[in-house]
């Protein structure tokens, strides 16, 4: 019968809501497996070392942590690129992410030779597996309650409060990753940075009186102060571990001898600013900037 809706079934995940193709959905997708592909290519080509199975166990982790915080990236990317289409693939990418780590705690146990007790004891005993086991407990209630069944059966403003516990999993996880991190903490600082950027957004979001969109000024300046905590944060840190002046970490903020020397307050602060410029051309370039939704 002409017009009407095809039905889709769970797995047809390409498909959209009404049953079409969709290229979003392809491209999330695709997106979800790139740690497959890095993972096939370094195998290849320099193996995974002398602990093959422990470098995936931290690759799936890693890879839990960067998903889920592109789930938290959606809303204000949505918003700010005014493409509400990205809510599409919001839980999709929020269900990869519970994915990769219950990949990331299942090689953790075959690592343990599937001894169970041990662990278990393992996870009582050191905090960083304790904090790490409950942001996956964390992510497995979300994945369960992520269907459109259990949003009509738990009611929009429950399944709403529910999934807010998600922003303190992913503090959770952030935690895990800095403790996981034996020396450099450059990429642990960074991803950090970029969730507290995403948690000042959703602050001046819920705060601001005016209607519509932050303007771009709030949000340079929300770039600006979170790279500076970032700075900040990353000297003090480095200055405990090590003894030395946060004064003198800082002074090696502007230490450019090579790519992997830029420090990450400035790699926050660069993608501020792209955010930034985004919002700049789509105010210029795109639809008319309406009232926005939470």
């Amino acid at each position: 019968m002409p017009g009407r809706k095809r039905l889709k079934a769970p797995w047809q995940l390409w498909l959209d809501s009404a049953g079409r193709v969709s290229p979003l959905r392809i491209a999330a997708l695709l997106f979800l497996l790139v740690p497959v592909a890095i993972a096939t290519y370094d195998l290849n080509t320099e193996g995974f070392g002398a602990r093959p199975l422990n470098n995936v166990i931290h690759r799936t982790g890693f890879w839990a942590l960067i998903f889920l915080l592109v789930s938290l990236a959606i809303t204000p990317l949505r918003r700010i690129g005014r493409f509400g289409q990205l809510l599409d693939v919001r839980r999709m990418i929020g269900v990869g992410a519970f994915v990769y780590a219950a990949t990331h705690i299942s090689l953790y146990i075959a690592d343990q030779m599937f001894d169970l007790w041990k662990v278990a004891s393992e996870i009582a005993l050191r905090l960083y597996l304790t904090i790490g086991f409950a942001a996956l407990l964390g992510l497995a209630v979300l994945a369960i309650t992520s269907t459109d069944g259990m949003v009509r059966r738990l009611g929009g403003k429950r399944w709403q409060t529910l999934h807010n516990v998600v922003y303190g999993i992913a503090l959770l996880a952030l935690i895990h990753f800095f403790q996981q991190t034996k020396a450099d903490v450059s990429v642990p600082t960074f991803v950090a940075g970029l969730f507290g950027w995403m948690m000042g957004y959703r602050l001046l979001i819920r705060f601001k009186t005016a209607r519509g969109e932050l303007p771009a000024w709030k949000l340079l300046v929300l770039s600006v102060a979170i790279a500076a905590l970032t700075f900040a944060a990353e000297a003090i840190g480095i200055g405990l571990v090590f003894n030395v002046s946060p004064l003198r970490v800082l002074g090696t903020a502007f230490d450019f001898d090579d790519l992997t020397s830029i420090r990450p307050g400035w790699l926050v602060l660069g993608a501020g600013l792209i955010v930034v410029a985004i919002d700049l051309i789509r105010a210029r370039f795109g639809p008319r900037r309406g009232r926005a939704a939470a």
